[in-house]
């Protein structure tokens, strides 16, 4: 089994209330999710109100496929322009 993780750090501009970061990482979280059947979710910067932290996990059989998969993650998540994104970490292991 292959395990694929990843990290998206987010700059949110104009970002002022905690309510308008929420309707932005929930729309990221919610396309991510149901483009890719992956476990989604904030992870870190909660106390940030001009940057997000969006972790995801995928799973399967063939290394290569998930490595793709991750990088789709990746151009999905820019390619949606609700924020910048300033960095990203991906890890894929075998168990």
């Amino acid at each position: 089994m292959v395990v694929g993780i990843g990290l998206i750090t987010f700059r949110l501009y104009d970002c002022h209330s905690l309510k308008a970061k929420r309707k932005i990482v929930k729309a990221v979280v919610a396309r991510l999710q149901n483009n890719f059947n992956a476990s989604v979710a904030e992870v870190g910067s909660n106390d940030n109100l001009q940057g997000a932290e969006i972790g995801f996990s995928l799973v399967g059989n063939d290394r290569q496929l998930i490595n793709s998969k991750i990088d789709k993650v990746f151009n999905l998540a820019e390619s949606l322009g609700l924020a910048e994104i300033i960095d990203t970490e991906m890890e894929i292991f075998n168990i």
